[in-house]
């Protein structure tokens, strides 16, 4: 490879958003205010992560249910299916949020205390009485964040495993019911294994974009880094110093995730 062949391949991209995290962790390092500024706001990165995988991982079951709900032969459950993802691809994210957390939350933790005092008075006292003691108060804000986060991405990822589902060859399904298997053993053992790793770039993707609008459970008074940042900001008057630290802490670890994406990908294409 020549030169200007090398020149051209070089990532500069990456190059251009090292060096600019590499001017930050130097203005953490010798400026005083943005030192103070990023030891605050990191103690807010546990919860970040910890609302990120949560959520993720609860959205990625939610997904695969609804996912396969909309390919169902089954008219209620694909229609079911399809209300649940319409209706969360037809609201903002965040008016979303707002909504699970102060309308649906209160919703169901009321209904679990009406259920309690039933148990209770068919003679269930010991169940019934732990579900009465449920109430509103007793959700915190960040299991209301997590529920929040976990219901939206589980159907935008339930749109990711349609299309992977969908991308395996009818054939195959054939096949396998030919050969004796039910339609939820030929779903299990032929069509899902070869649909996840169809989709797991599309995955890892939506992990990323998680991990950044997992910045918005904030507006719910979650302290996580966005909202240390912005109590930070509001009380020193340090702005540029918050939302620059901020802006890096997230490209950081957004940065980290996608190299480790790509390495998996480079993998998943040698072993495909």
């Amino acid at each position: 490879m020549d030169l200007q062949a090398r020149i051209a391949a070089f990532p500069w991209w990456l190059f251009a958003l090292i060096i600019l995290i590499g001017v930050t962790l130097i203005l953490i390092s010798m400026n005083p205010d943005f030192a103070q500024a990023f030891n605050i706001i990191r103690t807010g990165i546990g919860v970040t992560i910890e609302v990120t995988i949560i959520a993720y991982s609860t959205a990625i079951i939610l997904g695969l249910i609804a996912g396969l709900g909309r390919v169902s032969e089954n008219v209620l459950t694909k229609n079911l299916a399809t209300v649940y993802v319409e209706l969360v691809r037809g609201i903002p994210l965040l008016v979303l949020i707002f909504f699970i957390a102060l309308v649906i939350v209160p919703g169901a933790t009321d209904l679990v205390s009406i259920i309690g005092k039933m148990l209770s008075d068919v003679g269930l006292i010991s169940i019934g009485n732990r579900l009465s003691l449920v109430n509103n108060k007793s959700v915190p804000m960040n299991v209301r964040g997590i529920v929040a986060l976990s219901l939206t991405y589980g159907a935008f990822l339930a749109e990711v495993f349609r299309a992977g589902i969908q991308s395996v060859s009818k054939g195959q399904m054939e096949a396998s019911r030919s050969q004796g298997m039910s339609y939820g053993q030929a779903m299990r053992y032929v069509i899902l294994p070869q649909a996840i790793r169809n989709v797991l770039p599309a995955l890892g993707n939506d992990f990323i974009s998680m991990l950044k609008d997992s910045s918005l459970v904030s507006i719910l008074a979650v302290r996580d880094i966005t909202q240390i940042a912005r109590l930070y900001a509001g009380h020193s008057f340090h702005f540029p110093e918050a939302y620059m630290t901020l802006s890096i802490t997230y490209l950081t670890m957004t940065l980290i995730l996608s190299m480790m994406l790509k390495t998996l990908e480079r993998r998943h294409t040698r072993n495909g």
